[in-house]
């Protein structure tokens, strides 16, 4: 199975009524449950399709959490949540700049962050033309399944 349908079928399950879900192919098993604290995908066994690795940036100590803040008041505009748990990093490595900042237009398919599953680097690009209105998670913190990360304004 791909990652792509792997993202597809976590971002269909979320928006469903079913509360737990299990596939088995030959040598790949995904089991997804909602339910409790916090929902989350979980892959088990080898999986066929393997995504393009990329450097993994060092840890950022993550500053004030700027999704509390956020939670609190009400988002205006898109929102782009997480695909899958993992590790969010806003740059390809400690030394390059970030991805995306607030105020940046980026085109559909311009990578937007990098999101670490596994010690599998995955790159989250942008499905569609946009704004960058306010990020909403700190380099190096910890996202769920379905966690916003960006404010958007479709283009």
């Amino acid at each position: 199975m791909k990652l792509d349908e792997i993202k597809e079928l976590a971002r269909i399950f979320g928006k469903s009524k079913l509360d737990k879900m299990k596939i088995k192919m030959k040598d790949f098993e995904l089991e997804m449950e909602k339910g409790g604290e916090a929902p989350a995908p979980v892959a088990a066994a080898a999986p066929v399709a393997t995504p393009t690795p990329v450097a993994a940036p060092a840890p950022a100590t993550p500053a004030a959490a700027p999704a509390d803040a956020a939670a609190e008041t009400p988002v205006k505009g898109d929102i782009i949540s997480s695909p899958m748990v993992g590790t969010y990093y806003a740059s390809p490595s400690p030394d390059s700049p970030p991805f995306v900042k607030a105020g940046d237009k980026v085109k559909k398919g311009q990578p937007l962050c990098i999101l670490e599953a596994m010690k599998i680097m995955n790159e989250l690009d942008a499905e569609f033309d946009c704004k960058i209105v306010d990020i909403l998670v700190a380099d190096g913190e910890a996202v769920e399944y379905d966690k916003p990360l960006f404010v958007v304004e479709k283009l």
